[in-house]
């Protein structure tokens, strides 16, 4: 059953009209053309939203329970995807998936955060926010993956780190520190794609790549909305003025040089069609590693530092 955002009200109404409708029409009423109508209405409805989201309403969107996750994008796109667990030194952490496969024929190291899609898949792996155990697993796979020669995919999704207890007992900010080290001294060519939410420097740990993608209606920030404004103005209320001030969507961000791309989404977001997102994903992906195919490591390193050097000195 789809879910519809606050903001999306209107189109909402009108489907629920046009579910009627088909309800009358399989009992023998003749009303095809007024269904046809107001599936034009709804369409246009939509089109008209999200041509015109405000930060705040992308951060929803982004957020969307039914946006295809990190785990959709692999079962797609990565064949014989074999996933390793475990850090080797305190335990496994399911936020943070990760293991080889092939992309298209070509062997690829795949790291990424899994939000989960059910209540018990989401406590398993605690919504996408990773322990520090999570991000020794990244850069053990990152070190393994240039021991071999193969390029890195990373598949960021998550509000940010988990910022519980336990997690700063086990070194959470240096475990942070060394995997996005890791990223910028890997010899192989490494992609990474925003899919929905980019947050702090949960995400910034594994997307420190040659290429970073961003999907239209993703974020990235340092910090989320409600706790910037919560710091900012004591009051979490003002997270929609917080997420404008910010400068969080794809858009302002490529302005900026964060990202290299913005990866258009379906009618409506990514949760409305995820086999056409993740498909467009795919080929996005595939365009960026074939740019880098014939670089050499230290060519590669060269050109990752100098991406985040540059990050602000230049708008596009």
């Amino acid at each position: 059953m789809r879910s519809y955002l606050d903001f999306e009200k209107p189109v909402a109404e009108l489907d629920a009209k046009i579910d009627e409708l088909r309800t009358l029409e399989a009992g023998g009423s003749d009303i095809g053309e007024e269904i046809a109508r107001l599936e034009d209405k709804s369409r246009q409805a939509l089109d008209e939203l999200y041509a015109n989201l405000t930060p705040w309403q992308k951060t929803q969107v982004a957020r969307h329970p039914q946006r295809p996750h990190c785990m959709d994008y692999i079962a797609a796109l990565i064949t014989e995807f074999t996933p390793l667990a475990g850090d080797r030194k305190f335990g496994d952490d399911e936020a943070l998936v990760g293991g080889f496969g092939r992309f298209r024929g070509d062997s690829v190291c795949v790291i990424g955060q899994e939000k989960g899609a059910t209540t018990e898949s989401r406590l398993r792996h605690n919504f996408g926010m990773a322990r520090p155990e999570g991000y020794r697993k990244a850069v053990r796979l990152m070190e393994m993956a240039e021991r071999f020669g193969i390029p890195v995919l990373s598949l960021v999704d998550t509000a940010g780190a988990y910022p519980g207890i336990g997690a700063e007992e086990r070194g959470q900010a240096e475990a942070i520190a060394r995997s996005t080290d890791a990223c910028l001294q890997l010899g192989v060519a490494n992609v990474a794609v925003i899919i929905g939410e980019g947050g702090s420097g949960g995400a910034i740990a594994i997307a420190t790549a040659n290429r970073v993608l961003m999907l239209e209606h993703a974020i990235y920030s340092v910090i989320s909305p409600e706790a910037a404004s919560s710091i900012l103005w004591r009051d979490a209320a003002k997270a929609q003025e917080a997420a404008t001030s910010m400068k969080i969507t794809a858009q302002d961000l490529l302005r900026f040089g964060v990202i290299d791309s913005i990866l258009k989404e379906p009618a409506g977001g990514a949760h409305r069609d995820p086999a056409a997102m993740i498909a467009t994903t795919g080929d996005a992906i595939a365009k960026a590693f074939d740019e880098m195919r014939d670089l050499d490591g230290k060519t590669l390193r060269d050109q990752r530092r100098q991406k985040f050097l540059n990050i602000g000195r230049k708008l596009g």
